[in-house]
């Protein structure tokens, strides 16, 4: 893969390289597209939805690989993990506004956080370890979400 194509991908457009709190940059762009795109279209169909995320799935494991191979180990500017595990968060959500702070919130907690085995998951090689750390750290975030979202509704305080 060409360099250049392989620091836009892995820094998901620039966000990687910003100086403080890289993963959180690219997590957050990643939430303002999720957004933008819930605005424009309405909830995305699932089926679709897991199509984009195996996509970034393969390529960020082949991208995160190439850059820390140029970088070394876990590279910070590296943020498509972190978009990978933001989908993986907001996969089927239909909450609106509610739902994607409470994924972008309950993502970070969990990235930062890998509790249980997520973290085990950072020692698998190259760009799989890389990206699979994300992906548990999502699946976490979308338990924690999703039961935000059922909890809140359940108390009246969004529908």
């Amino acid at each position: 893969m060409r360099r250049a194509l392989v620091h836009l991908i892995g820094t998901f457009f620039g966000t990687g390289y910003a100086p403080i709190a890289p993963a959180t940059a690219g997590s957050f762009a990643y939430a303002l597209l999720w957004w933008g795109l819930w605005n424009w279209f309405g909830p995305i169909a699932l089926w679709v939805q897991l199509i984009a995320l195996v996509a970034v799935t393969v390529m960020g494991i082949a991208v995160a690989g190439a850059l820390e191979r140029e970088h070394g180990p876990d590279p910070r500017r590296c943020v498509i993990d972190e978009v990978a595990g933001m989908q993986v968060t907001y996969l089927g959500l239909a909450a609106g506004w509610p739902g994607w702070l409470a994924g972008f919130f309950w993502f970070r907690v969990f990235d930062i956080w890998k509790p249980g085995g997520v973290r085990k998951l950072e020692r698998l090689p190259g760009g799989v370890g890389i990206m699979a750390d994300d992906l548990g750290a999502g699946v976490l975030a979308a338990l924690a979400t999703h039961a935000t979202v059922a909890a809140a509704r359940l108390l009246g305080w969004w529908t």
